[in-house]
């Protein structure tokens, strides 16, 4: 296996560990679940960018790089809703949080996608991530990180909490409907472009 798809695979492994941080209970754990995020993001960068620069595209990083990619950004935001509800523990109600009608429909749009991509492997047809859909990832990307800073202990570093206290909560909200956005309108045309695949078993 080489590197790109050992970064690929070190994801879903990533992904697993963040959700055991995010739904623990312990003074440290959303701090956790942000750092092990932002690696599983980096990977997601690191593993396409090797790849082509070494040129060690194969099928399997070809499948697995995006549906890697969706388990963890799904995962991430379908934790998130429950972190949008009242916490009748500290009283608070997040200012920025994932309502589920958005996980709704970032989920559907992968799964969409990944039937699309398996309908079409069954046909002997390898379809890769298009560009507008790594501008979408990378916008989930940010969006959850952004939402999960506001979780995380920022008070341990007071310059930190200063910087964010103010602006963090307004990118967060930015962000998040910017990759809404983005992920309804990249699987429109991606399902419009390859429509083909889909259209002649009709």
């Amino acid at each position: 296996m080489n590197l790109p798809n050992k970064l690929t695979v070190s994801r879903f492994v990533l992904t697993g560990l963040f959700l055991v941080a995010i739904f623990s209970r312990s003074p440290v754990n959303d701090t956790i679940a942000l750092v092990l995020f932002s690696i599983a993001g980096l990977t997601d960068y690191f593993d396409g960018k090797i790849a082509r620069q070494r040129k060690l595209i194969t099928s399997f990083g070809i499948l697995m790089d995006p549906l890697a990619d969706k388990i963890l950004t799904c995962s991430a935001f379908i934790a998130l809703v429950e972190r949008s509800k009242y916490n009748p523990d500290t009283g608070i109600l997040p200012a920025v949080g994932v309502e589920a009608w958005m996980a709704v429909l970032i989920v559907s749009r992968e799964l969409a996608i990944t039937g699309l991509r398996l309908l079409a492997a069954s046909k002997g047809v390898t379809l890769a991530a298009e560009r507008y859909g790594k501008h979408k990832t990378i916008s989930q990307i940010v969006a959850i990180i952004s939402l999960l800073v506001l979780d995380a202990h920022i008070e341990w570093w007071p310059w930190l909490r200063d910087l964010f206290g103010l602006l963090m909560p307004w990118f967060a909200e930015v962000a998040l409907w910017a990759t809404l956005l983005l992920t309804f309108t990249s699987g429109g045309l991606y399902l419009w472009k390859n429509r083909q695949i889909y259209l002649e078993d009709m």
